[in-house]
């Protein structure tokens, strides 16, 4: 079994476009997304000590980044308005975020993380699946598949920037999409 190793001096350089692309098709705003990103970050340093290895880096980051797009839908969506939704404990000395320093551990997730995370799913591929094709394609290809832009362009014989306003416009739409059907409250 591999024994990833993590170094945040190079988490920016490395990752940050591609968390931020991830993020931004998933809460469809610039400055949100920075934030979700460098919450994120954050994360990861706090709990450095606990990653074991198991999982890259990036794989590591993106567990952490997911948690954390959560919380956020979690904490606009609340019933209670602005209710936090993070669980900490303390141990000794040991102070920290629980879900943060065992996040690559499934044994802590519970039953109605499991059953929001498959309803979520379901909500986005359903909206997916109204997306015009050609739209669903590319939006596939680039954010879930995660195909570099040379080789979906070179694919289905488009350009780069012809791929990003296809990209833009699939995010606008699921965003709406998911908006009617999924954050309702």
């Amino acid at each position: 079994m591999p024994n990833h190793q993590i170094n945040p001096n190079r988490w920016i350089e490395l990752y940050s476009d591609y968390l931020f692309n991830y993020t931004i098709s998933r809460v469809n705003d610039r400055e949100i997304a920075k934030d979700i990103i460098q919450d994120t970050f954050f994360a990861g340093l706090k709990s450095m000590k606990n990653f074991k290895g198991e999982a890259s880096e990036r794989t590591w980051l993106i567990s952490i980044l997911k948690r954390k797009i959560i919380d956020y839908y979690r904490k606009i969506n609340s019933k209670k308005g602005q209710a936090e939704v993070r669980m900490t404990y303390s141990t000794d000395e040991n102070e920290g975020d629980w879900l943060e320093e065992r996040v690559e551990d499934d044994a802590y997730l519970n039953a109605q993380d499991t059953l929001e995370n498959i309803e979520l799913g379901n909500a986005i591929y359903d909206c997916m699946s109204k997306l015009p094709e050609r739209q669903a394609t590319v939006f596939k290809m680039k954010t879930i598949l995660n195909y570099e832009t040379e080789t979906i362009c070179n694919e289905l014989n488009i350009t780069a920037s012809n791929l990003w306003v296809i990209i833009h416009r699939a995010r606008l739409t699921l965003a709406e999409c998911m908006e009617k059907h999924w954050f309702k409250s």
